[in-house]
């Protein structure tokens, strides 16, 4: 992946979505998920790790070549989550439940809003392509409240 072709997707989004929040790319997450990317609210940072995003890529769709809209796709994701008006008070909530199914419950809120953000961001992006990422990545929050996906 050519770094320039990734700033390029990073500055043509963060000029679209009117984001001042800072990026970050790094190559691996430092840890035993494949993530993607993260938003940390305490710095207002987008990190995202290269090679996560690739692997799961080729994890989805079995090949690279839809990298770049893959790549795009995944930070709308986390820009969803860096312009979230109600993110704070979900994280808030988040901190204070009292069970698990409260905690998946307020966590998948929080994963629908970044999605919901991402695909006004990305009107052009083919709607299947993007409805099977985001099946994917919703789907543990439904498996583990035992929900049907909308």
């Amino acid at each position: 992946m050519k770094k320039e072709g990734l700033d390029l997707v990073v500055q043509e989004l963060l000029e679209r979505s009117g984001s001042l929040v800072n990026i970050k790319l790094e190559g691996h997450f430092p840890g035993n998920r494949l993530a993607g990317g993260k938003y940390s609210m305490g710095s207002h940072t987008i990190t995202l790790y290269i090679e996560e995003i690739k692997n799961q890529c080729y994890q989805l769709f079995s090949s690279g070549e839809q990298f770049w809209d893959y790549f795009a796709v995944v930070f709308a994701h986390e820009l969803g989550h860096a312009e979230d008006k109600e993110l704070e008070e979900l994280a808030e909530r988040l901190d204070l439940c009292g069970t698990e199914q409260e905690r998946c419950q307020i966590a998948l809120k929080i994963e629908e809003n970044a999605w919901g953000f991402a695909e006004k961001l990305l009107p052009e992006m083919d709607k299947a392509f993007m409805r099977k990422i985001i099946y994917h990545s919703l789907k543990p929050y439904w498996d583990q409240l035992q929900l049907e996906p909308a």
